[in-house]
């Protein structure tokens, strides 16, 4: 494991909040164990599903790490070469976490028919090598370019994170799997994790139903709200993955505004969200943490934004959630880079001026 990055580029806040786990305590974060290549069985094909059961040494922290938007398209596609090497030194940073979840925008086949739509994204299965390589360990896939090249092409994406035994989110055969949650514990600690989309384009013909694959979508609220609450009755901390937002914006738009309360609501404990492609503010809303954008991460093209960065929300056992933000930029070769010295303070200044237009807080319960 590389040594951390340089004080300046990381932003590290106490939260005062404590999540009480069944012997009494509170949640918290460590190294990430060595690999077992364990995930869910059958990503995406029925009910809930546990992943395996993580006891590593430490303090008896557990940290989240989350970031945004990849694919291997256009100038990454040639990444594929080598997957074991294909997100470069960031790859250090990912697997530092016991936990590491990105949003995967793409179907993974070379079937299928191009949908009605302007940008079309496809990759081989090498992308889960590359992934796990990486130190990623699940892959939100509720977004709207995963049915790009329609059922068939969906079908292609199950079998082959099937075939990887990579943990996939809000895709599946039916409304079920779409919504079913990718459950793992760690350090007796079970926490579930959800992908939902909510963007509109073609979310109609795209939303899985109970007869029909296809992803989980908000456009199905009743579903969406009721998958929250079920995940949390068996879960001590349950994580929504958000595919929302508006392109280029970095302020929360109205539909996010209006949905993630309700996700809170429903039993949240933690919303993350991408699409926007350009960072978008974190904070409080209640006893919810959310991250409403994490930008692109590994990407084809220099779009909207080069910033991006890792979101670590580390759980103690003894002790406080914090937050550690490490800003990165998308180079020339659409990987991730680690901000360091003046160019990091400058990035973490504008991260934490995100939160201004958010209505989120700074603490818990606020």
């Amino acid at each position: 494991m590389p040594s951390r990055p340089a004080r300046a580029g990381v932003l590290s806040a106490a939260i005062l909040i404590c999540l009480v786990v069944a012997d009494g305590g509170c949640a918290g974060g460590a190294a990430k164990p060595a690999r077992t290549g364990a995930a869910r069985t059958s990503p995406g094909q029925g009910s809930a599903s546990a992943g395996p059961t993580r006891s590593t040494p430490g303090d008896g922290a557990i940290t989240l790490a989350f970031a945004g938007d990849v694919h291997f398209t256009g100038r990454t596609t040639k990444l594929l070469r080598n997957p074991a090497t294909a997100f470069g030194p960031i790859a250090g940073l990912l697997r530092s976490a016991d936990l590491t979840v990105v949003n995967l925008e793409t179907a993974v086949t070379d079937g299928g028919k191009p949908q009605p739509k302007y940008y079309h994204f496809r990759t081989r299965p090498a992308a889960f090598t590359a992934l796990r390589a990486a130190g990623i360990d699940i892959a939100n896939m509720a977004n709207n370019h995963v049915l790009d090249y329609g059922r068939v092409g969906l079908a292609d994406t199950l079998a082959a994170a099937r075939h990887a035994r990579f943990p996939v989110l809000g895709i599946g055969t039916n409304a079920a799997a779409a919504w079913s949650p990718y459950i793992v514990t760690v350090k007796g600690v079970r926490i579930a994790f959800l992908g939902v989309s909510q963007v509109a384009e073609l979310a109609s013909s795209w939303v899985a139903t109970r007869t029909r694959s296809g992803e989980a979508n908000s456009i199905n609220l009743r579903r969406t709200l009721a998958a929250v609450r079920a995940a949390k009755k068996v879960a001590k901390v349950v994580i929504v993955i958000m595919h929302w937002g508006t392109e280029g914006q970095a302020c929360p738009d109205a539909n996010q505004l209006a949905l993630a309360p309700k996700l809170a609501a429903a039993g949240a404990t933690i919303i993350v969200g991408s699409h926007a492609h350009v960072l978008q503010g974190s904070g409080w809303l209640g006893h919810t943490f959310v991250a409403y954008g994490m930008a692109n991460f590994l990407w084809w093209e220099a779009s909207y934004s080069t910033d991006t960065g890792v979101l670590q929300l580390t759980l103690h056992r003894h002790g406080p959630l914090t937050e550690r933000f490490v800003p990165a930029t998308v180079s020339a070769t659409g990987r991730p880079i680690v901000d360091t010295g003046r160019a990091a303070r400058r990035a973490l200044a504008r991260y934490r001026s995100l939160r201004a237009c958010t209505g989120l807080s700074a603490r818990p319960g606020s």
